[in-house]
């Protein structure tokens, strides 16, 4: 991880997008503490995916609490046929 002031960011621009690319966080300082971190496109979407994972899997715990708590509704498949087709 680097830490860079804007100034020197927008001087350099094309190496730092370089650094980025070749998997370097780089955090950009700017007054009142109002950074910004500049990664490459591939690692913003492994991060995404993981986020992602892990509201899925927040939501199948969840799930399961109720199923053990009893909160569920049974329906036979020809309810839920019927559901459907509504």
């Amino acid at each position: 991880m680097l830490a860079v002031k804007s100034m020197n960011i927008r001087d350099n621009f094309k190496s730092w997008c370089d650094e980025a690319i070749k998997g370097e966080t780089i955090i950009i300082s700017r007054p009142q503490n109002k950074n910004v971190v500049m990664i490459s496109e591939s690692e913003y979407n492994k991060l995404k995916k993981a986020q992602h994972n892990a509201d899925y899997l927040a939501m199948l715990e969840r799930s399961r609490g109720q199923l053990e708590r009893g909160e569920v509704v049974i329906k036979s498949m020809e309810e839920l046929e019927n559901m459907a087709n509504e």
